[in-house]
């Protein structure tokens, strides 16, 4: 791949990609519309084809374009779980001190999220939440517990009524899976506490209090966070850096 194909910042490839984006974010292509041609397009932003090409292909593995077999290239519905789709790769990637990031943000997103599912959720979904929970409490099975505890959570989030936080948080919590698995196995009574803290949850949800679900799911998520960081270790703490003296 030459200089110019590359899709570097700056890049000829680049910026083809600002001026599609740029295009979708001023309306003048729509989810589901089809591009134009190739040639037309590259014709159009006064760039070569193979630039063109280097930044469709970058687009479609962002999931901004779709190419249709025998079609055409077409700007997709643009859904945020869609988009957000590499925000999971990165967290399922992340170990260490990035975990700890990803659970810190977890924690913050996942309390809003709650508090807003106190305010807006429906019986029905309250009694998905409560299902989840009494499958959770009815298993010793660690992976049956923890594909609740994903439900849970997840049931929570989709009442909240926001679907860019909810697609956020599906790959925070889908992708912190292995951190919940291990200190199922390694800490004594990690799953007990685990169902005390969803039950508490969903008081707080039952209740309509706001306030109280935020606060229970910050410390709910806060357990696990806390737990990473002594597996860590100071010296490893994303907080230990940002109070290091210079």
């Amino acid at each position: 791949m030459d200089d110019e194909t590359a899709p570097r910042k700056g890049t000829v490839t680049q910026r083809a990609i600002e001026r599609i984006k740029a295009m979708i974010g001023e309306g003048r292509l729509e989810p589901g519309q089809r591009l134009p041609t190739e040639r037309d397009l590259a014709v159009q932003l006064g760039i070569s084809r193979s630039s063109m090409r280097e930044a469709i292909r970058a687009l479609t593995v962002l999931g901004v374009l779709e190419a249709r077999h025998g079609s055409g290239i077409y700007v997709t519905r643009l859904e945020a779980g869609d988009l957000l789709e590499t925000f999971g790769v990165v967290a399922d990637l992340s170990r260490g001190p990035q975990l700890v990031e990803l659970l810190e943000i977890r924690r913050i997103l996942e309390s809003t999220a709650t508090a807003l599912a106190a305010a807006r959720i429906t019986p029905e979904r309250l009694a998905e939440v409560e299902k989840h929970l009494a499958a959770m409490n009815a298993t010793d099975d660690p992976e049956e517990i923890l594909a609740h505890d994903l439900a849970f959570h997840r049931e929570i989030a989709a009442a909240a009524g926001n679907e860019t936080m909810a697609a956020i948080l599906e790959g925070l919590s889908s992708r912190t899976f292995r951190a919940r698995v291990r200190r199922g196995y390694q800490e004594e009574g990690a799953f007990a506490r685990t169902r005390r803290e969803h039950a508490a949850i969903h008081r707080a949800l039952a209740a309509r209090d706001p306030e109280a679900a935020r606060a229970a799911a910050a410390a709910h998520v806060g357990e696990v966070e806390q737990w990473l960081r002594a597996q860590l270790g100071p010296q490893d703490d994303p907080r230990a850096r940002c109070s290091a003296p210079t």
